[in-house]
């Protein structure tokens, strides 16, 4: 039933004030999707977001005379997404928070008769609850069944229907029998706009340890490229900088005459090693000593080698 003039006027008035209110937007399919189960999100969001539904070409007509009042307006990038079964849902809170609050409200469902699956659907081994008078049904499908206590049982599991399919008319009446309700539907976000930019939703998913781990890695590729090739930016300066205090420190490591604050604990180090290693509790200076003499030669090794013994175990003049 169409709209009166005074509705379209209130969908038209609506959906500018959104369009003026709001700069995220999530493109959302709802096919399969019943009022109650939209009524229910609509509740859900309230405050947080707002939904519109509406005829797509009474959207395209809101949004050609909202973009020729605000000429260059970045909404211009949602007009092409509205096609299909399409709603909006407008926020300006945090765009997971709202993607979470679209997905989550799903209801089971049977599997309908020519509908495309959109997941794997398998039946479980086991009693049925079938009198041995429906065993067409499973014959049809080639399920593996026999009779046990006067009802059929599927002796193996099996995978009855693969994602991308359409759903046959057997294979709906056979889960209709077993009560399997295989699907489960919902509102499906298929684009996400943020003040003019259009994305997918599993760029949500990216949180900020891993933008900043991309941005660590193109920052780090920037100073390689950028001391690579001499050219000084902002990302190579520290590198720069340490590179050419490392210099001065070397040359003057290199002279006597000549030293400045920063080099001068380098040249202590160099002078005196001994100096700056730890022995806790001040027994440095006790264990060069002690280390010395660990590494002396024995005593006796040196006598008998200056005893002259010869190859005989006699002795020598020599």
């Amino acid at each position: 039933m169409p709209l009166s003039k005074e509705k379209k006027a209130a969908y038209f008035e609506r959906l500018e004030h959104l369009l003026s209110s709001y700069s995220k937007v999530f493109v959302v399919q709802v096919d399969n999707v019943g009022s109650s189960q939209m009524q229910i999100t609509r509740q859900q969001m309230r405050g947080t977001a707002e939904i519109l539904m509406g005829k797509n070409t009474m959207v395209r007509k809101v949004f050609n005379n909202f973009l020729e009042k605000n000429p260059g307006h970045p909404h211009k990038a949602l007009l092409p997404l509205i096609e299909g079964n399409t709603g909006l849902v407008f926020t300006n809170d945090s765009l997971p928070k709202v993607r979470d609050m679209i997905l989550a409200n799903k209801v089971p469902a049977p599997a309908r008769a020519g509908a495309i699956a959109p997941a794997d659907v398998g039946i479980p081994a086991g009693p049925t609850g079938c009198d041995p008078g429906q065993t067409s049904f499973f014959q049809v499908l080639q399920v593996p069944t026999k009779i046990v206590k006067g009802q059929i049982e599927i002796t193996t599991p099996m995978n009855l229907i693969k994602k991308g399919d359409k759903v046959g008319a057997s294979e709906a009446a056979l889960l209709l029998k077993l009560s399997i309700r295989p699907f489960s539907y919902g509102i499906v976000i298929s684009s996400v706009y943020d003040s003019g930019s259009v994305f997918g939703v599993d760029i949500l998913d990216i949180d900020d340890n891993a933008l900043a781990a991309r941005f660590t890695e193109a920052l780090n590729k920037i100073a390689a490229i950028s001391l690579q090739t001499g050219y000084c930016t902002q990302a190579s300066f520290a590198h720069s900088m340490a590179a050419a205090f490392q210099t001065m420190v070397a040359v003057v490591l290199g002279v006597d005459n000549y030293c400045f604050d920063q080099a001068q604990p380098y040249k202590d180090f160099i002078a005196n090693p001994g100096a700056f290693c730890g022995g806790g509790g001040g027994g440095g200076d006790a264990a060069a000593p002690a280390a010395a003499a660990a590494a002396a030669p024995k005593e006796e090794e040196v006598d008998a080698l200056e005893g002259g013994m010869d190859m005989f175990g006699g002795g020598s003049d020599y």
